[in-house]
């Protein structure tokens, strides 16, 4: 479904300096765990062997390119990450990865070449965790502070006060604002491939990583 470029809501003025953007993304990569490699000797790592195997016979037979195949993998890690800010727990998030996984293979033929691949992939997990969850009602959470226990490193007493500070002024965000700033500033997605996982118009992807930026600048001191 093609998304529009018209805006739903107002968006505001980029009133923040270049500076205090680019901080409030370095902190964030700090607190988000980074998009690592799957553990072969893990289920998930498993069901990884297993499709690569499958996406080559795929090729073989000229099912699929080898494009989709080799990209397709390349892009777990990110899965994986995202599942995980949205569940907050490891295992879970792995199954929700699994689950994408087998969604995708199973549909492979609807996937056109030179389309957005992650777009789709990620379109995939969101909606997959949404049906999980809707009697919860349940957004990007850190539960029992999954994120920032997930660090590689332990932060010094003062790092971990930011850190906290940072989540909670994370957690105050409306869920919707949260999640597209993370796909955003995080994720590194385009507006345009965020607008397309989300379901909205681009210059609401726009607005909600301004309004959310300048929360988190006012909670956290820097504006």
């Amino acid at each position: 479904m093609p998304v529009s470029i018209i805006a739903d809501e107002p968006s505001p003025s980029e009133g923040l300096p270049r500076h205090v953007q680019d901080q409030i993304g370095r902190r964030l990569d700090e607190l988000i765990p980074s998009a690592s490699a799957v553990d072969t000797d893990t289920r998930l790592g498993r069901v990884l062997l297993r499709l690569r195997a499958a996406l080559l016979d795929a090729e073989a037979e000229r099912q699929i390119t080898k494009a989709f195949g080799d990209d397709l993998i390349a892009l777990v890690p990110r899965l994986r990450r995202f599942a995980l800010l949205r569940t907050g727990n490891t295992a879970e998030a792995d199954d929700m990865v699994q689950a994408t996984l087998m969604r995708a293979w199973e549909h492979r033929s609807r996937f056109k070449d030179g389309t957005n691949l992650v777009a789709w992939l990620f379109t995939i997990l969101r909606n997959a965790h949404l049906n999980q969850r809707k009697r919860l009602r349940r957004e990007i959470e850190d539960v029992d502070g999954a994120i920032a226990g997930a660090l590689s490193s332990p932060p010094d007493q003062e790092h971990r006060v930011a850190l906290v500070a940072l989540q909670g002024a994370l957690n105050a965000l409306p869920a919707e604002q949260r999640e597209t700033l993370l796909l955003v500033t995080v994720d590194g997605l385009r507006h345009e491939e965020a607008a397309a996982i989300l379901g909205c118009p681009v210059g609401t992807v726009k607005s909600r990583v301004s309004r959310a930026r300048e929360h988190l600048a006012t909670a956290l001191g820097l504006s």
